[in-house]
């Protein structure tokens, strides 16, 4: 377990937002640095620890008081899937969102870490540039889905019998929702974000965040990830009718 490494000199000013307040997770030393190289570079972030096991993840996400983690798949002791569950189901962590790394966007352990409670993912060899943003778009609370390959692999996984895990929306409470929030779920579902979505509703982004958000409390959902999976699951988002209008 790696202690944090010292505030970048260029941090956020007084007065500005906090600083996101990163974990970082691999078993690979190395690539942790770099991605601690990168992250501390960034006037908006913090990393406030780094991890070689799923579960120095999980404890330092309680103890280091983190708002993130970059999550890599594979490690030993528990690896990242496990360990995004532990954090999931840590009331005590609610607040904290969980960016899982794969080696290749055809991984179908993606799926199964969007189930136990990630928020989003981003292949290993992404530029830096794009990591920095992925961090900002999860932290803020938006789910990073492309509506490319992530569509297709989780079309793909989520038609093989499971029963639904443990805190997925239930299929069938997409009774409740009206024909404009089915609308915006399917948006959603698609990798859309909030403005994306109003333009092609011809609605403002403030009233399709609150769809979002009224979506998310009648699925019980506990982000956007966990809408993309209750839509496929739930069929109301096929590969077949990725192309259609709402």
């Amino acid at each position: 377990m790696d202690p944090a490494p010292a505030a970048a000199p260029g941090a956020a000013a007084p007065g500005a937002a906090a600083p996101i307040r990163v974990l970082l997770a691999d078993d690979q030393t190395l690539v942790r640095s770099a991605f601690a190289m990168l992250v501390s570079s960034a006037r908006d972030m913090d990393v406030v620890g780094q991890a070689g096991t799923g579960r120095e993840a999980v404890e330092l996400a309680r103890t280091a008081r983190a708002d993130l983690v970059v999550m890599d798949i594979r490690m030993p002791d528990l690896d990242g899937i496990e360990a995004t569950r532990r954090i999931a189901a840590d009331e005590d962590l609610a607040g904290v969102k969980v960016l899982v790394l794969t080696t290749y966007d055809t991984d179908e352990h993606i799926v199964e870490a969007l189930r136990a409670g990630a928020s989003g993912f981003l292949v290993k060899d992404t530029r830096p540039a794009e990591l920095l943003d992925a961090i900002r778009t999860v932290a803020a609370g938006e789910s990073l889905l492309s509506p490319g390959p992530t569509a297709r692999l989780i079309a793909r996984v989520l038609r093989l019998p499971e029963a639904p895990p443990p805190g997925v929306p239930a299929p069938a409470a997409l009774a409740a929702l009206s024909e404009r929030e089915r609308q915006v779920l399917t948006l959603v579902a698609r990798g859309l974000n909030n403005a994306e979505a109003a333009q092609t509703l011809g609605l403002s982004p403030l009233t399709t965040k609150t769809h979002v958000s009224r979506i998310m409390g009648k699925l019980g959902a506990r982000d956007r990830a966990q809408l993309v999976i209750a839509a496929y699951e739930s069929g109301l988002v096929t590969p077949t009718c990725r192309s259609e209008s709402p």
